[in-house]
C-alpha cells in the first residue's frame, strides 16, 4: 500500500474508532440515538434546533441566552428518547446555552468542544509541599488563550502559552517548549489537568529552571498534520509574536502517548530544529511493520544530524503497566541499530497524568542549561 494511501486509511480509522456507533460495537453494548445525534442545528430559514438524548427523563427544558426572554421553548421527546427544542428564526450573533433535565442544569455534551471541558479537583493532602500545588506566596506565570490561523488546516486553531512571571517587565528573549497533550484531548489538558504553569511557577521559584516560555498546542489532528501545522504556523506564530529566540538551541519540544507521538514524527521530519525532546510515555505500535521499516530508514538517514543537534533526547516510560511500555521498549531497539544518542528512565503510575506532572517536572529543570 503506498504511503498515502496507507495515511488515509489511517485517517478514516481514527475516525471510526472515535465514533459512537464504534465504540458502541467495541464495547458490546446496544447502540443509542445518541451515539450520530447532532446536538445543535442552524437550519436555512434560521431556525435553531436543539436536541438531547435523555429515554429516562420526565421533563427536558432549554435554558440560557439563546432563549427569548420571559418565553418558554416547547420540547417534544420522540419515541427513541431524544427531547428537541426549536428557537425560531434566532437573530445572528453568539449565544449561551444549557439543558435542564428533571430539574438538573446539564451543559451539551455534545458540544463541539464538550471534550475540552471537566470539573477539576485538587487532592494534595501535604498542601503547598506537592511540587504541582499552586502555592501562595511566590510570584506566578500568565496563561494565555491564542487562536490563529493555521495556513496547513485552513482554519483557525488554539494554543495556550504560559509565560514567567514578569514576562512583559523583563523584555528579555527566552526560548521556548512546545508541549503537546495526548489522544483525546485538547490544548487545556497541559494548562488545566497537567498543572504546566504551576509547576514552572514553582521550578522557577525554587530556582531550579530557567525562565522560558511554554506553548501548548492543540495537538488532536492527524499525526503529519500537527506536524506541519506546529513546523509551518505554530512555531513562527510563536517567534513573531513573542520575544523568544528562533533558534534551535533555544527551543524544546515535549508531548505525551498521542503527542510523543507527534514529538517523534516532528524531529524526524525535522531533525535540526529542536535541541531537547521528550517522549514520554509513547513509541511506534509494536505490531505496525510498515512503521519500523520507515522509521529505521529514516533514522538511518538522521542519525549523524540528529546526534549533533539534540544536546538531550530523553524517553521517558511508566513501568510495565503503561499501555505505551512495549511500544516505547521496542522502538528503542531500532534507536539503538541506528546509534541514536538518547536518555531512558521510568516511574511506576502506569497511562496517567501523575507520571507525565512528574515528567515535565524533571524535563524542565534541564533544558536551555
Amino acid at each position: 500500500m503506498k504511503n498515502s494511501n496507507l495515511k488515509l486509511v489511517i485517517s478514516i480509522i481514527t475516525i471510526l474508532i472515535f465514533s459512537g456507533a464504534l465504540q458502541a460495537q467495541m464495547f458490546k453494548r446496544t447502540p443509542t440515538p445518541n451515539d450520530t445525534l447532532k446536538s445543535t442545528r442552524v437550519l436555512a430559514n434560521g431556525d435553531v434546533v436543539f436536541s438531547i438524548y435523555a429515554p429516562e427523563a420526565e421533563s427536558v427544558n432549554l435554558g440560557g441566552d439563546i432563549v427569548p426572554w420571559g418565553k418558554k421553548v416547547e420540547s417534544v421527546k420522540a419515541e427513541n428518547g431524544v427531547w428537541t427544542m426549536v428557537i425560531p428564526k434566532a437573530a445572528a450573533g453568539t449565544y449561551r446555552y444549557h439543558v435542564m433535565v428533571d430539574g438538573v442544569k446539564v451543559y451539551d455534551p455534545k458540544a463541539p468542544d464538550a471534550y475540552k471541558t471537566s470539573a477539576l479537583i485538587d487532592v494534595t493532602p501535604d498542601g503547598e509541599d506537592e511540587f504541582f500545588a499552586l502555592r501562595k506566596a511566590i510570584p506566578h506565570g500568565a496563561v494565555a488563550a491564542i487562536k490563529y490561523f493555521s495556513t496547513s488546516t485552513k482554519t483557525m486553531r488554539n494554543m495556550q502559552v504560559w509565560t514567567p512571571p514578569g514576562y512583559n517587565a523583563k523584555n528579555n528573549k527566552l526560548p521556548v517548549l512546545y508541549l503537546i497533550h495526548g489522544g483525546g484531548d485538547s490544548e487545556l489538558a497541559w494548562p488545566g489537568v497537567g498543572r504546566a504553569g504551576t509547576i514552572m511557577d514553582n521550578l522557577l521559584a525554587e530556582g531550579k529552571c530557567k525562565d522560558m516560555i511554554v506553548v501548548m498546542p492543540d495537538g488532536g489532528i492527524d499525526v503529519n498534520l500537527f506536524v506541519e501545522d506546529l513546523v509551518n504556523d505554530i512555531i513562527p506564530y510563536v517567534e513573531s509574536n513573542f520575544n523568544v529566540y528562533a533558534d534551535t538551541d533555544q527551543r524544546a519540544l515535549a508531548g505525551l502517548s498521542m503527542g510523543g507521538l507527534e514529538v517523534l514524527e516532528t524531529f524526524m521530519a525535522q531533525p535540526n530544529m529542536f535541541a531537547y525532546i521528550n517522549v514520554m510515555s509513547s513509541g511506534w505500535f509494536a505490531n505496525n511493520k510498515e512503521m519500523y521499516e520507515t522509521g529505521d530508514k529514516r533514522l538511518a538517514e538522521i542519525a549523524p544530524t540528529l546526534n549533533k543537534t539534540a544536546k538531550l533526547l530523553l524517553f521517558t516510560q511508566a513501568g510495565p503497566e503503561d499501555i505505551a511500555y512495549n511500544n516505547g521498549k521496542e522502538m528503542l531497539k531500532v534507536f539503538d541499530k541506528n546509534n541514536i544518542k538518547y536518555e531512558f528512565s521510568e516511574m511506576p503510575g502506569g497511562h496517567s497524568w501523575m507520571v507525565w506532572r512528574n515528567d515535565l517536572h524533571s524535563f524542565a529543570q534541564k533544558i536551555f542549561k
